[in-house]
Protein backbone atom coordinates (compact mmCIF):
# COMPACT_ATOMS: atom_id res chain seq x y z
CA UNK A 1 0.00 0.00 0.00
CA UNK A 2 1.48 3.13 -1.12
CA UNK A 3 2.48 5.47 1.82
CA UNK A 4 0.20 8.09 2.64
CA UNK A 5 1.12 11.66 1.96
CA UNK A 6 -1.09 14.51 2.95
CA UNK A 7 -1.84 17.46 0.99
CA UNK A 8 -0.17 20.68 0.50
CA UNK A 9 -2.63 22.84 1.90
CA UNK A 10 -2.33 25.40 5.02
CA UNK A 11 -2.43 22.32 8.13
CA UNK A 12 -5.31 24.44 9.53
CA UNK A 13 -7.55 23.25 6.81
CA UNK A 14 -6.74 19.66 6.78
CA UNK A 15 -9.44 17.03 7.29
CA UNK A 16 -9.14 14.00 9.61
CA UNK A 17 -7.54 11.62 7.33
CA UNK A 18 -10.11 9.26 8.02
CA UNK A 19 -12.88 11.45 6.43
CA UNK A 20 -10.22 13.14 3.56
CA UNK A 21 -9.90 9.13 2.07
CA UNK A 22 -13.81 8.72 2.37
CA UNK A 23 -14.74 11.99 0.96
CA UNK A 24 -15.82 11.11 -2.72
CA UNK A 25 -18.01 8.31 -1.57
CA UNK A 26 -19.98 10.64 1.04
CA UNK A 27 -23.60 11.66 -0.65
CA UNK A 28 -23.96 13.96 -0.51
CA UNK A 29 -38.39 30.83 20.08
CA UNK A 30 -38.24 33.86 22.11
CA UNK A 31 -37.58 32.76 25.51
CA UNK A 32 -39.56 33.18 28.86
CA UNK A 33 -37.50 32.89 31.30
CA UNK A 34 -35.19 30.51 30.46
CA UNK A 35 -37.47 28.36 27.81
CA UNK A 36 -36.43 28.28 24.77
CA UNK A 37 -38.76 27.83 22.06
CA UNK A 38 -38.31 26.98 17.93
CA UNK A 39 -40.85 27.68 15.47
CA UNK A 40 -42.70 24.68 13.79
CA UNK A 41 -40.01 22.34 15.24
CA UNK A 42 -37.50 23.77 13.48
CA UNK A 43 -35.01 25.91 14.40
CA UNK A 44 -35.27 29.78 14.51
CA UNK A 45 -33.13 32.18 16.54
CA UNK A 46 -35.15 33.06 19.71
CA UNK A 47 -33.71 34.79 22.63
CA UNK A 48 -32.25 33.44 25.98
CA UNK A 49 -32.67 35.06 28.85
CA UNK A 50 -29.01 34.10 30.77
CA UNK A 51 -26.96 35.54 33.33
CA UNK A 52 -23.45 36.64 33.25
CA UNK A 53 -21.15 34.21 35.37
CA UNK A 54 -17.65 35.01 35.73
CA UNK A 55 -16.57 33.03 33.21
CA UNK A 56 -15.32 35.03 30.64
CA UNK A 57 -11.93 35.56 28.57
CA UNK A 58 -10.80 38.81 27.76
CA UNK A 59 -10.52 38.77 24.25
CA UNK A 60 -13.24 39.88 21.11
CA UNK A 61 -15.75 37.33 20.35
CA UNK A 62 -15.66 35.74 16.74
CA UNK A 63 -18.17 37.02 14.80
CA UNK A 64 -21.68 35.33 14.86
CA UNK A 65 -21.49 35.16 10.98
CA UNK A 66 -18.29 32.63 11.07
CA UNK A 67 -19.50 30.88 14.27
CA UNK A 68 -22.55 29.72 12.17
CA UNK A 69 -20.84 29.20 9.23
CA UNK A 70 -17.63 27.35 9.89
CA UNK A 71 -18.61 24.16 11.32
CA UNK A 72 -17.49 20.42 11.76
CA UNK A 73 -20.76 18.39 11.96
CA UNK A 74 -20.15 15.35 9.64
CA UNK A 75 -24.25 14.19 10.61
CA UNK A 76 -24.76 17.30 7.91
CA UNK A 77 -21.90 17.26 5.65
CA UNK A 78 -18.02 16.84 5.14
CA UNK A 79 -17.58 20.80 4.47
CA UNK A 80 -17.50 24.07 7.10
CA UNK A 81 -20.12 25.36 5.00
CA UNK A 82 -22.26 22.02 4.65
CA UNK A 83 -24.05 22.47 8.19
CA UNK A 84 -25.15 25.98 8.13
CA UNK A 85 -26.74 24.55 4.29
CA UNK A 86 -27.86 21.35 5.21
CA UNK A 87 -29.50 21.64 8.55
CA UNK A 88 -32.57 23.02 7.60
CA UNK A 89 -34.64 19.96 7.79
CA UNK A 90 -33.47 18.93 11.19
CA UNK A 91 -36.45 18.78 13.73
CA UNK A 92 -34.53 20.45 17.37
CA UNK A 93 -38.22 20.26 19.34
CA UNK A 94 -39.40 18.63 21.32
CA UNK A 95 -36.50 16.86 22.49
CA UNK A 96 -35.67 14.96 25.42
CA UNK A 97 -32.27 13.54 27.14
CA UNK A 98 -32.12 9.96 28.70
CA UNK A 99 -29.65 9.94 31.51
CA UNK A 100 -28.99 6.12 32.42
CA UNK A 101 -25.93 3.68 33.57
CA UNK A 102 -24.96 4.09 37.54
CA UNK A 103 -27.12 6.39 39.20
CA UNK A 104 -29.73 6.57 41.39
CA UNK A 105 -32.26 8.65 39.51
CA UNK A 106 -31.93 7.83 35.95
CA UNK A 107 -34.59 9.34 34.01
CA UNK A 108 -35.79 11.09 30.51
CA UNK A 109 -35.81 14.78 30.72
CA UNK A 110 -37.67 17.19 28.82
CA UNK A 111 -34.74 19.64 27.58
CA UNK A 112 -37.07 22.97 27.95
CA UNK A 113 -38.21 21.52 31.87
CA UNK A 114 -34.36 21.39 32.45
CA UNK A 115 -33.90 24.83 31.17
CA UNK A 116 -36.49 26.02 33.61
CA UNK A 117 -34.96 24.38 36.41
CA UNK A 118 -31.05 25.28 35.98
CA UNK A 119 -30.03 28.80 35.68
CA UNK A 120 -28.67 30.14 32.26
CA UNK A 121 -25.36 31.20 32.55
CA UNK A 122 -23.24 33.34 29.82
CA UNK A 123 -20.33 32.28 29.34
CA UNK A 124 -17.97 33.52 27.01
CA UNK A 125 -15.12 30.60 26.10
CA UNK A 126 -12.41 29.80 23.86
CA UNK A 127 -13.00 27.32 21.32
CA UNK A 128 -9.87 25.50 20.08
CA UNK A 129 -9.99 22.56 17.37
CA UNK A 130 -7.71 20.31 16.84
CA UNK A 131 -7.42 20.95 13.20
CA UNK A 132 -5.41 24.05 14.96
CA UNK A 133 -8.17 26.61 14.31
CA UNK A 134 -9.91 28.88 17.25
CA UNK A 135 -12.96 30.55 17.91
CA UNK A 136 -13.82 32.72 21.06
CA UNK A 137 -17.73 32.22 21.67
CA UNK A 138 -20.13 33.70 24.01
CA UNK A 139 -22.39 30.07 24.89
CA UNK A 140 -25.39 30.13 27.01
CA UNK A 141 -26.12 27.19 28.76
CA UNK A 142 -25.71 25.85 32.50
CA UNK A 143 -23.28 23.22 33.93
CA UNK A 144 -23.22 19.37 32.90
CA UNK A 145 -22.71 18.78 37.28
CA UNK A 146 -26.26 19.92 37.86
CA UNK A 147 -27.89 17.37 35.69
CA UNK A 148 -25.77 14.82 37.51
CA UNK A 149 -26.29 16.39 40.55
CA UNK A 150 -30.34 15.81 39.83
CA UNK A 151 -29.61 11.97 39.03
CA UNK A 152 -27.35 11.19 41.91
CA UNK A 153 -23.86 9.39 40.17
CA UNK A 154 -23.43 6.09 42.48
CA UNK A 155 -19.63 5.96 44.14
CA UNK A 156 -18.83 3.15 41.73
CA UNK A 157 -18.97 5.56 38.43
CA UNK A 158 -16.12 6.80 37.15
CA UNK A 159 -16.49 7.99 33.50
CA UNK A 160 -19.75 9.99 31.40
CA UNK A 161 -20.30 8.69 27.80
CA UNK A 162 -22.22 10.94 25.40
CA UNK A 163 -24.29 10.05 22.10
CA UNK A 164 -25.73 12.35 19.74
CA UNK A 165 -28.99 11.81 17.79
CA UNK A 166 -29.17 9.72 14.88
CA UNK A 167 -32.01 10.95 12.23
CA UNK A 168 -30.88 10.26 8.19
CA UNK A 169 -34.02 11.78 7.04
CA UNK A 170 -33.16 14.86 8.49
CA UNK A 171 -29.34 14.66 8.59
CA UNK A 172 -28.41 14.19 5.17
CA UNK A 173 -24.36 13.09 6.21
CA UNK A 174 -26.20 10.35 7.75
CA UNK A 175 -27.15 8.85 4.63
CA UNK A 176 -26.07 6.65 1.74
CA UNK A 177 -23.99 3.58 1.38
CA UNK A 178 -21.10 5.00 2.49
CA UNK A 179 -20.87 7.01 5.98
CA UNK A 180 -17.92 9.09 6.75
CA UNK A 181 -18.36 8.04 10.71
CA UNK A 182 -19.99 5.23 12.27
CA UNK A 183 -23.31 6.60 13.65
CA UNK A 184 -23.74 7.43 16.45
CA UNK A 185 -21.30 9.92 17.08
CA UNK A 186 -20.71 9.32 20.83
CA UNK A 187 -17.79 10.74 23.11
CA UNK A 188 -16.19 10.68 26.59
CA UNK A 189 -15.27 12.29 29.94
CA UNK A 190 -13.96 10.91 33.28
CA UNK A 191 -16.56 11.89 35.83
CA UNK A 192 -14.30 14.47 37.31
CA UNK A 193 -14.03 16.34 33.96
CA UNK A 194 -17.43 16.06 33.72
CA UNK A 195 -18.46 17.97 36.95
CA UNK A 196 -15.46 20.35 36.43
CA UNK A 197 -17.64 24.00 36.83
CA UNK A 198 -16.05 24.59 33.00
CA UNK A 199 -17.87 22.30 31.79
CA UNK A 200 -21.22 23.58 30.13
CA UNK A 201 -24.38 22.28 28.36
CA UNK A 202 -24.50 24.49 26.05
CA UNK A 203 -28.43 25.59 24.93
CA UNK A 204 -27.64 28.89 23.44
CA UNK A 205 -24.92 31.16 21.81
CA UNK A 206 -25.09 35.27 21.44
CA UNK A 207 -28.32 34.97 23.35
CA UNK A 208 -29.81 33.11 21.35
CA UNK A 209 -31.14 29.33 21.04
CA UNK A 210 -28.58 27.13 19.38
CA UNK A 211 -29.14 27.20 15.61
CA UNK A 212 -28.80 23.62 14.30
CA UNK A 213 -25.65 23.69 12.29
CA UNK A 214 -23.86 24.67 16.15
CA UNK A 215 -25.41 21.72 17.85
CA UNK A 216 -29.14 22.42 18.58
CA UNK A 217 -30.63 22.30 20.93
CA UNK A 218 -28.33 20.87 23.58
CA UNK A 219 -24.12 20.38 23.29
CA UNK A 220 -20.83 19.77 25.51
CA UNK A 221 -18.71 22.41 25.94
CA UNK A 222 -15.39 21.73 27.85
CA UNK A 223 -13.07 24.63 26.68
CA UNK A 224 -9.47 23.25 27.69
CA UNK A 225 -9.97 20.15 25.23
CA UNK A 226 -9.90 19.87 21.48
CA UNK A 227 -13.42 21.01 19.74
CA UNK A 228 -14.53 17.04 18.46
CA UNK A 229 -15.12 16.72 22.41
CA UNK A 230 -18.27 19.13 22.30
CA UNK A 231 -20.69 16.42 20.93
CA UNK A 232 -23.84 18.15 19.55
CA UNK A 233 -27.50 17.40 19.54
CA UNK A 234 -27.09 15.04 23.06
CA UNK A 235 -29.87 12.63 23.07
CA UNK A 236 -28.15 10.20 25.59
CA UNK A 237 -25.65 10.40 28.52
CA UNK A 238 -24.72 7.37 30.53
CA UNK A 239 -22.61 6.94 33.57
CA UNK A 240 -19.76 4.15 33.71
CA UNK A 241 -17.10 2.72 35.48
CA UNK A 242 -15.30 1.85 32.14
CA UNK A 243 -13.68 4.69 30.28
CA UNK A 244 -15.96 4.86 26.84
CA UNK A 245 -14.67 5.11 23.42
CA UNK A 246 -15.41 8.38 21.49
CA UNK A 247 -15.82 8.25 17.76
CA UNK A 248 -12.39 10.01 16.69
CA UNK A 249 -10.76 7.60 18.70
CA UNK A 250 -12.64 4.82 17.53
CA UNK A 251 -11.65 6.12 13.30
CA UNK A 252 -8.53 6.51 13.75
CA UNK A 253 -6.75 5.51 17.63
CA UNK A 254 -3.05 6.87 16.35
CA UNK A 255 -4.32 10.55 15.78
CA UNK A 256 -7.25 11.03 18.67
CA UNK A 257 -7.13 10.11 22.18
CA UNK A 258 -9.83 9.80 24.72
CA UNK A 259 -8.30 13.18 26.84
CA UNK A 260 -7.71 15.72 23.56
CA UNK A 261 -6.64 18.09 25.94
CA UNK A 262 -5.58 21.26 23.84
CA UNK A 263 -1.45 20.81 24.17
CA UNK A 264 0.96 23.35 22.28
CA UNK A 265 3.78 20.62 23.22
CA UNK A 266 1.83 17.59 21.52
CA UNK A 267 1.62 17.81 17.57
CA UNK A 268 -1.27 16.20 15.86
CA UNK A 269 0.72 13.60 13.41
CA UNK A 270 0.38 15.31 11.17
CA UNK A 271 0.07 18.76 11.71
CA UNK A 272 2.11 21.36 14.47
CA UNK A 273 -0.23 22.46 17.28
CA UNK A 274 1.84 25.09 18.47
CA UNK A 275 -0.59 27.98 16.86
CA UNK A 276 -3.26 28.09 15.82
CA UNK A 277 -5.62 30.12 13.21
CA UNK A 278 -8.21 32.86 14.46
CA UNK A 279 -11.52 32.77 12.81
CA UNK A 280 -12.56 35.92 12.00
CA UNK A 281 -9.59 37.94 12.67
CA UNK A 282 -6.93 39.28 9.48
CA UNK A 283 -3.55 39.63 10.11
CA UNK A 284 -0.66 40.52 7.40
CA UNK A 285 -0.66 37.42 5.52
CA UNK A 286 -4.25 36.58 5.78
CA UNK A 287 -5.78 34.97 9.06
CA UNK A 288 -3.93 36.05 12.61
CA UNK A 289 -2.45 33.02 14.21
CA UNK A 290 -2.32 32.97 18.01
CA UNK A 291 0.09 30.41 19.97
CA UNK A 292 -1.94 28.02 21.03
CA UNK A 293 -1.92 27.84 25.10
CA UNK A 294 -1.63 24.70 27.24
CA UNK A 295 -5.30 23.38 27.93
CA UNK A 296 -6.53 26.64 25.37
CA UNK A 297 -5.64 28.89 28.84
CA UNK A 298 -7.52 26.77 31.15
CA UNK A 299 -4.12 25.16 32.83
CA UNK A 300 -4.95 26.79 36.47
CA UNK A 301 -8.61 26.10 36.58
CA UNK A 302 -7.88 22.34 35.01
CA UNK A 303 -3.98 21.07 34.96
CA UNK A 304 -4.95 19.22 38.56
CA UNK A 305 -6.89 16.78 37.31
CA UNK A 306 -4.19 15.66 35.26
CA UNK A 307 -1.89 15.46 38.25
CA UNK A 308 1.02 12.78 37.73
CA UNK A 309 -0.25 11.94 33.89
CA UNK A 310 1.93 11.54 31.02
CA UNK A 311 -0.18 14.01 28.62
CA UNK A 312 2.10 12.89 25.51
CA UNK A 313 1.14 8.88 26.44
CA UNK A 314 -2.80 10.31 27.42
CA UNK A 315 -3.61 12.55 24.55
Amino acid sequence: MPTYRPPKIASSEITPRQIYVRRREFLGAAALGAMALYSAGKASAAAISAVESKYKVDEKATPLKDVTTYNNFYEFGLDKGDPAALSSDFKPLPWTIKVDGMVNKPGTFDLEALMKEFPIEERTYRMRCVEAWSMVIPWDGFPLASLLDKVEPLGSAKYVSFETVVRPDEMPGQKGFFQSLDWPYVEGLRLDEARHPLTLLAVGLYGETLPNQNGAPIRLVVPWKYGFKGIKSIVRITLTDQQPKNTWQVTNPQEYGFYANVNPAVDHPRWSQASERRIGESGFFGASRHPTLPFNGYADEVASLYAGMDLKANF
